[in-house]
């Protein structure tokens, strides 16, 4: 049965040196859920330029529901300087006061959260108090939906008040190594290994799960009930790591919401970012066959030495 998905945040151009590609780390969420058969609704604000209106109709021919993109009449669609370093690591440049910061609440957005399975929500969108607002208030109008933290700790757009805020709501963050590191300094949390990060945050905020993606190393989780999955990674070819990691958190959000193991779920999500990973772009189709074609034919794995008594089997 599909689920319904709100995912609210930004929808922008991820510029890069030969291409302009449409992403925003909400939007390869929605899209990836998507594809997977669930409904993934996407809450934004494009501007009434040229960026945005190419932005929605490229959001219609992928067929997401575009009933909750705003216009805006003053303020810019969303764009972000990628360039990528070492390791195809992507370095971003984020574009301020722009269209998605300003997302409107109305009645109709509230009645869609109500019978929301699941409501995905970052870090990002909240710089702005208009769309921190408005989140504020979805958040409060579905108290039974699952809420989904994505942390993104990008330079000037966050704040310690947004990080709190967030983690009182979430049901589920997810972050990457170096977030993890970042958001354990903030936190004064000093166990600074993995597994010892994760307890700590779950029981500081009553979490049901953490999750760490570890780019080539897999991902490792731990839930409420303190149960440990590490998941190893693929050795790929790697294209570019963009939309990896929203990959794997709407591989994750889609097997939970059907009631798998924490260990299936993060197996799955950490297929459907191996194999983004092996694509140019975020948002290249990925179906059934695929997935399962990529699991037969990529059975090496590179394996964290300290986390390699929690592999899954």
């Amino acid at each position: 049965m599909s689920k319904k998905i709100i995912a609210f945040g930004e929808l922008l151009w991820d510029i890069l040196s030969d291409s302009t590609v449409l992403g925003g780390a909400t939007f390869n969420f929605a899209y990836r859920v998507n594809t997977l058969g669930d409904q993934g609704l996407m809450v934004s604000r494009l501007g009434r330029d040229a960026l945005g209106r190419e932005a929605y109709d490229k959001v219609a021919a992928m067929e997401l529901d575009t009933q909750y993109l705003q216009w805006d009449e003053q303020k810019p669609t969303g764009t972000v300087q990628v360039s990528f370093g070492a390791n195809n690591s992507p370095n971003y440049v984020i574009i301020p006061d722009v269209a998605y910061d300003f997302i409107e609440c109305h009645d109709h957005l509230l009645q869609s959260v109500l019978d929301a399975d699941c409501l995905y929500f970052g870090t990002l969108i909240q710089r702005n108090n208009t769309a921190r607002e408005t989140l504020s208030q979805l958040l409060e109008y579905s108290p039974d939906s699952l809420k989904i933290l994505d942390i993104n700790l990008r330079k000037k757009c966050y704040s310690p008040e947004t990080i709190a805020f967030s983690l009182r709501y979430a049901d589920i963050l997810k972050l990457n190594e170096t977030e993890a590191r970042q958001l354990g300094d903030m936190l004064e949390i000093d166990d600074i290994t993995i597994p010892g990060f994760c307890q700590r945050i779950i029981e500081k905020y009553s979490l049901q799960y953490c999750l760490i993606t570890l780019e080539e190393r897999g991902a490792f989780a731990v839930s409420q009930e303190g149960e440990k999955v590490y998941i190893p990674g693929f050795q790929i070819d790697l294209a570019d790591s963009l939309g990896a990691g929203d990959a794997f958190t709407a591989g994750l959000v889609h097997k939970i919401l059907r009631g798998e193991s924490l260990r299936t779920a993060c197996a799955y999500g950490n297929l459907l970012g191996a194999i983004v990973a092996t694509q140019i772009g975020a948002t290249v189709p990925i179906v059934s066959g695929d997935i399962e074609s990529f699991a037969m034919q990529n059975t090496n794995r590179n394996i964290d030495d300290n986390l390699k008594a929690f592999i899954a089997v």
